[in-house]
């Protein structure tokens, strides 16, 4: 049985600009490519989050890479990262943590969960509710991945662009 507190997992699909405002957009999608997720996000955590995906290793540590690095050292692993709520047009997202036996629970932007998730090969998850509140793209029709998001950029309107903040 589903719910609307179900988490479905997800992947960085890849990052994109707002054809209308220019800012970057992470897209992520279920595991049976039927659902995309556009998030807008700020230029520094899509850097981050490009950096990552194309294996590009900075010659000093970004916030991201401290964080994380700072989180091995204490002895913490980011057990997973899941978008949370969609409220007032802003996610948010919880990045879960193992420390000893403990379970810790830290609130952040997405943007930066995604970014730490992607450096600890950390699961990522949208809640079922989160999905349906921000009428995220089914894309379970035929026509490839690209030309979906393609075609739904095309259609959305231009007040919706930018509507969903990180």
């Amino acid at each position: 049985m589903s719910g609307p507190s179900e988490p479905i997992r997800m992947e960085v699909r890849g990052l994109m600009l707002d054809p209308s405002s220019n800012t970057p957009i992470v897209i992520l999608r279920d595991k049976k490519n039927e659902v995309f997720l556009p998030i807008w996000i700020g230029i520094f955590e899509a850097n981050a989050i490009a950096l990552r995906i194309e294996g590009v290793e900075p010659p000093r540590p970004m916030t991201h890479d401290l964080l994380y690095a700072s989180l091995q050292e204490l002895g913490a692993v980011v057990e997973k990262v899941t978008i949370t709520e969609l409220k007032e047009n802003t996610f948010y997202a919880r990045i879960s943590l193992q420390y000893d036996s403990t379970m810790i629970s830290l609130d952040s932007r997405p943007s930066d969960a995604l970014a730490l998730a992607l450096r600890a090969d950390a699961p990522i998850f949208v809640l079922r509710s989160v999905l349906e509140s921000a009428k995220a793209v089914d894309l379970a029709g035929k026509l490839p991945d690209e030309e979906r998001l393609k075609k739904w950029l095309e259609e959305v309107d231009p007040e919706d662009l930018g509507k969903y903040k990180m």
